[in-house]
Parts: C-alpha cells; structure tokens; sequence
C-alpha cells in the first residue's frame, strides 16, 4: 500500500488487502498505520500513522447501531461481519485510553479436510459417536474455530441428525447438507451459552456444538448435554488433556469435584489440544496436536483424581489414534517443518524433549 493520507484509507481497501495478502488479521490501532498479522509476524502497512476519527470512522463503516451502543455503553463488542461475498470476519471493537480500536480476523470461506489440518484418521471416527464430549483445546488463534467447524461440516455431510451450533460470533455459516443444522449467535438469538444450552436440549439436537465454556454453568450444562445422549463439542484455552480436565474439575466447588469427576470419566469421548506454528520449510503456519482419546483406563484415572499419569497413557495408545504435544512437535522437527525454538518452547516438557534430541543425535537445525 502506498503512502497516503490516513483519512483516504476505506475499510473496503483495508479488508480487500487482508485477503489478497492472505493475512489472518488485521489491527486498527491509534497512534500506528494499519497492521496486518501475516504467518504469525505483524506487519505494518506503509501509510500514516491512524488518527482518533480515523478509527472511528473506519469502526461505524461497519458497526450496527446496537453494536456502537455497546461500545459506548460496555467499552466494546464481537461481532461477525459479512464482506460481501468476498469473505466474512470476525470483529472486536474496544476503547483504549479512550480511544477507538478494532482487530478483525479474517474467517476462511474454505472448510479444510481433517487430513488438511493435521489430524489422523481416527478423529473422523469420533464424530459417529452417539453422545459424549469432545474437548478442542489450545491458545487464542490457535485454530479451534477452523478445527469444529471441519468437524461440523463433516457430520453435516455424512450424518442424518439435527445440529445446534452457540456461538459468540457466528464465525463459518455452514448451510444445511444431509443434516439441518441451527445455529445460535449470542447476544442475537440468545442471551447466553447456559440459556442456549437449557433451550437447546428442547429442540431434538443430536450434536451440539458450544462455541466456548466460559463459566461454570456453561461447564455443567454441557456435561449434562453429553450424558444425556448428545455429542457436545466444546472449546477451552487450555493446553495438555490433563490441564483440559483439571480445569473443568477445578472450576466447581469442592464438594462437587468428586461427582464431576464421575461425569467427566464417563461422558468425555477425546481432547484434542493444538497450537499453530510458523512454518521453517515455506511460508504458513502448522498445526501441533496432543490427542487423547478416552479409554477405559483414561476414564480410570480421570475418576481416581490421577490425571498426572494421562501423559503415559496418551504415550502408549498410538493405535487409537493417540499422541502427545511433545511427540508430534518433535515429528514436525525431524521432518523440518517447524524451528528448533518453537520445538522447545511449546513443548511441555523441554528437558525430556532436549534430551530425546540429545539420544537421537538432531542437532539444532539453524
């Protein structure tokens, strides 16, 4: 982009920018020219630097009046929005120090393969699965969004069930396949996940997707959902399967964590944690995956509040489809896809993995 004014840029220019580039968000921010988020890195654009009424003329290019009350009344909203027919993203509108500023992630319009994101076979064979839970977990942009909504439109082309999907945005519009499938946007259709839930267990779901367990109501309807004949996806940002589980048992009072347990070891179906990584071979970012899969001794020890000897479990049940953070970070390694510091530094454990280098003989590749 070239120099110019500031108070010349449209949004229009600014999002066609973010899909020509390829970029995965773009940062509208007081004080900085726009900045685009492309394989990780920020990059800013060369043109001035945005002015107060430069963001909050770009903000209300595309805000709804109920959303800009929000943010005079709240200091900000989310929000999906629709450009054209070109791509769709997802906005977060905020004050800071008073000012207006906005990031918006761009969406993909194209539903990836699991084979496409990483994950193994025996994934898909989850998703046939009558009731239960399923737990993708990771980090804020690590790509649990893509990750569900692949599972979804899955489910949606080979199953015959009803689908609820809660939301907050609706990120990917899936449109009815062999399935009908409803979704539900917080704030819009309903005012919360647990009341999304309570209501959705009314309408004859067979899958319910739950766009994040925020709170401990959230955490317990799910769980319900789940026991009660309904595959439940769920979202937390938490890293590791035994982390996933001590943090559901941990957010409910102590008298209740032995019978949550209970629940837990007898509804959850598999966790699957991920992080994105920034490739080393060519340009792009790869997904880095631990998969548990519950199995009678998973559920064993998830019951007898032994969560610590998870880890060993998942080490030892490839043939399920299993694997750690660690043993496919170290794959990707080996195969040259992702750098030596992001080996060690999204590892769980780096000395085991710094030593397992050692044995191999791979030396940090430069």
């Amino acid at each position: 982009m070239t120099t110019s004014a500031a108070a010349s840029i449209s949004m229009s220019d600014l999002l066609s920018l973010v899909i020509s580039e390829g970029a995965s968000d773009l940062h509208l921010t007081v004080g900085v020219p726009p900045i685009l988020r492309l394989h990780g890195a920020l990059h800013p654009l060369d043109a001035e630097v945005l002015k107060p009424e430069d963001t909050e003329r770009l903000m209300k290019s595309i805000t709804s009046d109920e959303h800009l009350q929000k943010v005079r009344e709240q200091g900000g909203t989310d929000f999906g929005f629709g450009f054209g027919d070109l791509a769709r993203f997802r906005v977060s509108v905020f004050k800071q120090k008073g000012q207006i500023g906005i990031v918006l992630r761009l969406i993909p319009s194209k539903l990836m393969s699991l084979e496409e994101i990483g994950l193994p076979p025996q994934v898909k064979d989850l998703l046939f699965r009558p009731r239960g839970m399923i737990l993708v977990t990771g980090p804020t942009g690590s790509g649990k969004t893509t990750t569900l909504a692949s599972m979804v439109n899955i489910i949606n082309e080979e199953r015959d069930c009803h689908i609820i999907t809660i939301e907050d945005p609706i990120e990917y519009y899936h449109t009815h396949k062999k399935s009908v499938i409803t979704q539900r946007e917080i704030g819009v259709d309903v005012p919360s996940f647990k009341e999304a839930l309570r209501r959705g267990l009314r309408q004859d779901p067979d899958v319910m997707l739950v766009g994040e367990m925020r709170d401990l109501e959230t955490m317990e309807a799910a769980i319900t959902a789940a026991e009660t004949g309904h595959l439940v996806f769920a979202t937390l940002h938490t890293t590791g399967s035994a982390r996933t589980v001590d943090r559901i048992v941990d957010a409910f009072p102590t008298n209740q964590q032995e019978q949550i347990r209970t629940q837990l070891s007898s509804s959850i179906v598999a966790v699957i944690s991920q992080l994105l990584l920034v490739r080393k071979d060519k340009p792009g970012r790869i997904a880095a995956f631990e998969i548990m899969i519950a199995t009678p001794s998973i559920r064993s020890l998830i019951r007898d509040n032994k969560t610590f000897r998870i880890t060993s479990d998942i080490q030892t049940g490839a043939r399920w489809g299993m694997m750690t953070l660690d043993a496919h970070l170290m794959a990707l390694y080996e195969r040259g896809l992702i750098g030596y510091e992001d080996l060690i530094t999204k590892s769980q454990d780096p000395e085991a993995v710094y030593q397992k280098l050692e044995a191999s003989g791979h030396r940090p590749k430069k």
